[in-house]
């Protein structure tokens, strides 16, 4: 396995977050395939709070309609640099709050063959 020196850009934001008419976080991911970007894969928390410190579950009895989602893209530095602008954009055009990380990750694709 060869494991090649990547980053994940992570962003941690509401799934009531909106583009337009549409959730911002399919928005992301089609503007980040568009791109080029390597991967990415959005997740749906069940339980969180952030700066306002209001919580948010799944839990039946406290059902939120604004349950947490988090967007994780990798791909070379290079790539997620120049992804890092548009992002800024989107969210500030679809009004929404985010908080976004930067890693270095090592990364490797298992299971098929590499050119």
């Amino acid at each position: 396995m060869r494991f090649e020196q990547q980053q994940r850009l992570r962003i941690y934001m509401s799934e009531q977050a909106k583009y337009g008419h549409r959730p911002l976080y399919e928005h992301l991911v089609d503007e980040a395939r568009s791109h080029g970007i390597a991967g990415a894969t959005v997740f749906k928390g069940v339980l969180s709070f952030g700066m306002s410190g209001k919580v948010h579950t799944a839990k039946i009895l406290e059902l939120s309609p604004d349950l947490p989602v988090v967007i994780d893209l990798i791909d070379s530095p290079d790539m997620i640099a120049s992804f890092l602008p548009l992002l800024e954009t989107l969210v500030t055009d679809g009004r929404a709050d985010a908080r976004v990380t930067l890693e270095e990750v090592l990364s490797a694709v298992v299971g098929r063959p590499t050119a």
